[in-house]
């Protein structure tokens, strides 16, 4: 049973690893693309309005990819691309409704499936993302913006890696000196046995010769 619930545990503990590996690289990747992740061609991305409910809705965290030919995007897929809003140059996730072509240059008319009409600006092949590959994880959005915070990175990266390695640095430690102690032969074992028989018997006939000369 023992061995059962430390193979389990070991098993849980890479996955805590790998997951904060993955997180990290996340994270950092982010940081060098403007805040786009991108993890071997997926990218994570945490929704922030509700223009696109029922479909996804706020903090939810969807799984968009890259988009290798323009040409493959249609009418009905919902590209992650980069528009102006406000002013700012922001990320949005919306459906395509229109696809133009001019003068072999291609743009999309988006719309939020929870909006009336469609977006002001389109959207053209550099403004392009990625494409929703229907994945969505409802609420995680707020923990992966958790996760991107100094506070959340150290809590729940950083302090669990540091402890992993801790205690393997002690099961490594701990099998060295396993490893440095002198080995016992067959011999030596018979040997300490004997010796323990032979001190146990020493013993007790020492205590009843004791015990023989209380009572004379």
């Amino acid at each position: 049973m023992k061995k059962v619930l430390k193979v389990v545990l070991n098993v849980i503990v890479w996955i805590v690893l790998i997951l904060a590996l993955l997180i990290t690289i996340m994270v950092f990747s982010s940081g060098r693309n403007n805040g786009v992740a991108n993890l071997l061609g997926y990218i994570p991305m945490t929704v922030e309005s509700d223009s696109m409910k029922p479909t996804f809705s706020k903090d939810d965290l969807i799984i968009c990819k890259e988009v290798d030919d323009i040409y493959d995007l249609k009418e009905g897929d919902v590209i992650t691309f980069w528009t102006i809003i406000d002013g700012k140059k922001v990320k949005n996730t919306h459906r395509i409704v229109t696809v133009n072509e001019f003068e072999g240059t291609r743009s999309f008319v988006t719309r939020g499936d929870n909006n009336n009409q469609d977006d002001t600006l389109p959207a053209y092949a550099g403004d392009i993302i990625g494409k929703w590959t229907d994945v969505k994880l409802n609420g995680f959005g707020k923990v992966m913006n958790f996760l991107r915070t100094k506070t959340g990175f150290f809590i729940c990266i950083v302090i669990p890696m540091a402890i992993f390695f801790l205690v393997e640095l002690y099961k490594f430690i701990v099998t060295l000196v396993e490893l440095k102690k002198p080995q016992l032969t067959a011999d030596d074992e018979e040997e300490i046995k004997k010796r323990a028989i032979e001190e146990y018997l020493a013993s007790q006939k020492k205590d009843s010769s004791g015990d023989g000369g209380a009572e004379g």
